[in-house]
């Protein structure tokens, strides 16, 4: 099982005005190994004083989790294949777009990786690939989601 505890309390301040939805949204994510992360709304979706854009925001930590769970894969899966990667830096970004009932959701996740490589082990562009398509399916975090999720602009370096 994985533990996460989500906790937000009312400040006295914003008591007053809490039924005109004027209240800070801040909260705490605490992980059960004890890392504890600042949580907001994003300044796009709650407007400033209700949101802090310097905590993460649920949208960037879903688009963090499946860059991350992507990318652990790869590098399990590029271990068992005998390459060696040195580094991996992933600059993913997400759209929200409105479904049917025109409810927003995080439709898309582009994955946009550098990777540099032990110069003995160097994997041709189409082994990276193949191991980007195999990381997709055997990431458990995109084997959960129906967001569609995209591998662009691969670049591998040593």
């Amino acid at each position: 099982m994985h533990v996460a505890q989500v906790r937000w309390e009312l400040k006295s301040a914003d008591r007053p005005n809490f039924l005109r939805g004027k209240y800070s949204r801040e909260h705490d994510w605490t992980f059960d190994g004890g890392t504890i992360v600042q949580a907001s709304p994003s300044p796009h979706v709650v407007p400033s004083p209700w949101s802090n854009p310097s905590s993460v925001d649920p949208e960037e930590a879903y688009i963090a989790s499946i860059s991350s769970c992507h990318m652990l894969t790869f590098i399990w899966l590029a271990s068992k294949d005998g390459f060696i990667p040195l580094r991996y830096v992933d600059h993913a970004r997400g759209v929200l777009t409105k479904n049917e009932k025109k409810t927003p959701w995080v439709s898309d996740v582009w994955l946009a990786p550098t990777i540099e490589w032990d110069s003995q082990t160097i994997p041709t562009n189409e082994q990276v690939m193949d191991l980007h398509h195999r990381a997709h399916e055997e990431c458990f975090i995109a084997n959960s989601v129906k967001t569609e999720i995209h591998v662009e602009d691969v670049q591998t370096s040593t």
